[in-house]
C-alpha cells in the first residue's frame, strides 16, 4: 500500500498550475480546508476555476482567495451569504465569472463526473434564466434540462481522521461535498486533524477510501472560519 502522507500543507498543493480547476469542499465554513487554501495563496496558482458551494466569508480561506485575484470563475449555489463581502466587488468588476447552479443539481453535478456520467437531465432551473442555452426536453409530459457532470484537476477537502493510506472520516456534516468531491477530481488532497496508521480506523465508518485519495497533510488544529472572522482576520 502507498504511503500519501505528505509533511505540509505547501507540499500538498505544490503542483496546482496556473488554469486548474479546483473543488473545495465546504458547506459555509463547515468543513473548509482553510490551511490548504491558504497554502495555495501562498503557492500563487491563478486563473484558477473554482467549485464550491459558496464564495467564501470574511477575507479568509476561499474568500481570501478570490481577493487574492486567483480565482477567474466561480461554479457555486450561493455567491453571496453570511459576511460573503470579496466576491461581489471581484464579480462586479468582471474579474470574476459565475456560473449559477442550483444545490441539489451541484452535488449531482459532482456525483456524475466522478461516476462517469458525462450528463444527465433535471427539472431544476425549467423556465428559469438558469435554463437558458441548455438541451430541453420532455419526459412523461414533464420539461427537463440537460445539465453536464463535473470533473477538477484538484480537489482540496477536510477531514477529521485520516490514515496514511487515504482513507477518511468526517465530523458530522463537515463532510458534506467532500466525499463527491475526493471522487471526481484527478488529484484529491486532503487535510485532517490526525493522520493515523493504516489499521486504526474501523472499516465500517470510513466515508472516503483510499483508493479516492492521493495527499495526506495532518493539520493538528485547523482554524474554524467563523473565530477568524471574529477576530478580524485576513489573508495574507
Amino acid at each position: 500500500m502507498i504511503d500519501k502522507e505528505v509533511v505540509s500543507v505547501a507540499e500538498a498543493v505544490a503542483d496546482v498550475f496556473d488554469g486548474a480547476t479546483v473543488m473545495i469542499g465546504g458547506f459555509g465554513e463547515a468543513g473548509s480546508p482553510i490551511e490548504l487554501i491558504h497554502a495555495l495563496i501562498d503557492q500563487g496558482a491563478t486563473d484558477l476555476t473554482v467549485i464550491n458551494n459558496n464564495t467564501g466569508s470574511g477575507e479568509v480561506g476561499l474568500a481570501a482567495l478570490i481577493k487574492a485575484g486567483r480565482v477567474s470563475k466561480m461554479i457555486c449555489s450561493y455567491p453571496r451569504s453570511t459576511n460573503s463581502t470579496v466576491f461581489p466587488d471581484q464579480y462586479r468588476s468582471g474579474h470574476t465569472a459565475l456560473e449559477l447552479v442550483p444545490q441539489g443539481t451541484l452535488a449531482e453535478r459532482i456525483r456524475a463526473g466522478g461516476a462517469g456520467i458525462p450528463a444527465f437531465y433535471t427539472p431544476s432551473a425549467v423556465g428559469t434564466p438558469l435554463g437558458e442555452g441548455l438541451e430541453r426536453r420532455t419526459f412523461d409530459g414533464r420539461d427537463y434540462l440537460m445539465v453536464l457532470g463535473l470533473t477538477a484537476d484538484f480537489a482540496l477537502i477536510k477531514g477529521r481522521v485520516a490514515d496514511r493510506h487515504g482513507n477518511v472520516v468526517y465530523n458530522k456534516t463537515a463532510r458534506n461535498f467532500s466525499p463527491l468531491m475526493a471522487t471526481a477530481a484527478a488529484t484529491t488532497v486532503v487535510q485532517a486533524a490526525s493522520v493515523v496508521s493504516a489499521g486504526e480506523l474501523d472499516p465500517e465508518v470510513i466515508v472516503t477510501p483510499g483508493i479516492f485519495v492521493h495527499r495526506v497533510v495532518a493539520v493538528a488544529n485547523p482554524a474554524h472560519e467563523s473565530a477568524l472572522i471574529a477576530a478580524g482576520a485576513s489573508y495574507p
